[in-house]
């Protein structure tokens, strides 16, 4: 079984032009957890922490995953395009050479709440043409065991018992799995993971039992607890729990990042904001659709 290595508490900071979120992975550069570059966790009633949004601003040589747990978000691209992501829906965007958006929420009081993850690109990926997929919750795979637990398989493969489910993202270089889970009071999962793959959980709703062999440890509500890298993972819940789990396959390359670029050398950086500044860093052309696993 997979064991704990680190927690990494979240922190509250301010991004876009205003917007409070709690920053776990990526508060600096020694909070990485390769591929993955940032994992933040937004929520409020208050419309004060987030009716500025994310006003436009573009990004070089990674993929942001935008997770709405709660809310109303509008997101546009230089291009034009445009999509609405609501409760329960998912945008699985590749930057990859360079994208100009902004999220704008579209709501002025109630509840706003969600995830935004950053994963790395590997070298040979960062100057691809841009790429997204907005996902409905409808197309997002529900497990419902009759155990208490329910899972939200949006990346990967949900194993358990005699189910295998697949998430509507596949077939990326990283092979990333993205599960949104839900214990009741006194349920239990064994959960396989690949081995190989960095892993994360995330727990935002209550606590999470974490068992191996050697440990028996409570990880505690936003928190990003790292764990090692064989095996699968042995979970437990004393009070009704809400986490994600995330794992990914290691690049293993350089990375340099300057805000909302990531690349491998320092020269690109220098090119990426070049590119930025005199109007070079997007192709100009349409972006491709990430194909949706059938």
């Amino acid at each position: 079984m997979r064991k704990l290595k680190t927690l990494i508490p979240a922190v509250t900071v301010s991004d876009g032009a205003g917007v409070k979120i709690k920053r776990s992975v990526g508060q600096s550069a020694d909070f990485r957890l390769d591929p993955f570059l940032m994992l933040d966790c937004f929520g409020s009633e208050q419309a004060d922490d987030y009716i500025a949004g994310f006003p436009a601003h573009p990004h070089r040589g990674f993929e942001t995953v935008t997770y709405m747990l709660d809310g109303h978000m509008l997101h546009k691209d230089h291009l034009g395009n445009q999509g609405h992501l609501k409760s329960g829906g998912v945008q699985w965007m590749s930057a990859g050479r360079g994208i100009i958006h902004s999220e704008m929420p579209q709501q002025e009081s109630g509840l706003m709440r969600g995830f935004q993850l950053w994963i790395n690109l590997p070298a040979k990926e960062k100057m691809k043409e841009a790429a997204y997929v907005d996902i409905n919750p409808t197309q997002i795979p529900v497990v419902q065991a009759a155990d208490g637990i329910r899972v939200k398989v949006i990346a990967g493969n949900f194993c358990y018992q005699d189910q295998q489910v697949q998430g509507p993202i596949q077939g990326l270089s990283t092979e990333p799995v993205y599960f949104d889970i839900h214990l009741s009071p006194g349920a239990q999962l064994q959960l396989p993971l690949p081995d190989g793959h960095n892993a994360l959980l995330y727990p935002y709703e209550g606590t999470l039992e974490l068992h191996s062999a050697e440990q028996q440890i409570t990880l505690p509500e936003h928190q990003a607890a790292v764990l090692s890298t064989q095996g699968a993972v042995s979970l437990s819940a004393k009070t009704s729990v809400r986490f994600l789990v995330l794992a990914a396959r290691p690049i293993a390359e350089p990375i340099v990042q300057y805000g909302p670029f990531v690349m491998n050398t320092m020269a690109e950086i220098q090119q990426a904001v070049s590119d930025y500044q005199h109007g070079r860093l997007t192709s100009g052309q349409a972006m491709q659709p990430i194909p949706l696993q059938q």
